[in-house]
């Protein structure tokens, strides 16, 4: 088990270094190399190895997906709440404390029509002394603002998609 230990080390040096972005690389290779140490069945330890990969990276995406939804909904919901010409500032923090975010919203204008109630704004992320300002349109539904579009799932947009 030793020797399963010392080969599973750099994986997870590695994986430390590079962040979040392999972490299923790196469940499934310390996997991996347990399952075929136990058994000594290189095909149970690439089955092992991939199923883990695939188990890891599906939870980190819905995850990930959920936290941006909510950081999403809280830009939203200030938007809905101030006046136009206005600013209040955001934040979100989560359970776990990682890519926590908050920033400032203003409010640019009001688009009223006979389909949607709608609020234009610019909100910002403040991440290690840089902030950066983007824009979206939050429209209210029956269940509160919500984002009007889709473009932040768009890579422009960084961590909040």
């Amino acid at each position: 088990m030793r020797a399963a230990a010392r080969a599973a080390l750099p994986v997870i040096v590695a994986a430390a270094l590079s962040g979040c972005s392999s972490v299923g690389d790196v469940a499934g290779a310390v996997a991996g190399v347990a399952a075929g140490t136990a058994s000594a069945n290189p095909a149970v330890a690439i089955g092992v190895a991939i199923g883990v990969k695939a188990a890891t990276d599906a939870t980190a995406k819905y995850v990930f997906r959920t936290w941006h939804t909510a950081e999403q909904d809280s830009i939203a919901a200030i938007i809905g709440t101030t006046p136009p010409g206005t600013a209040a500032p955001w934040e979100i923090r989560h359970r776990i404390p990682y890519e926590n975010r908050q920033g400032t919203v203003r409010v640019v204008r009001e688009i009223r029509s006979a389909l949607a109630d709608c609020r234009e704004a610019l909100f910002s992320v403040e991440e290690d002394k840089e902030t950066r300002w983007f824009q979206v349109v939050a429209c209210r539904q029956e269940t509160g603002w919500k984002w009007a579009s889709a473009e932040p799932a768009v890579p422009r947009w960084g961590s909040l998609q």
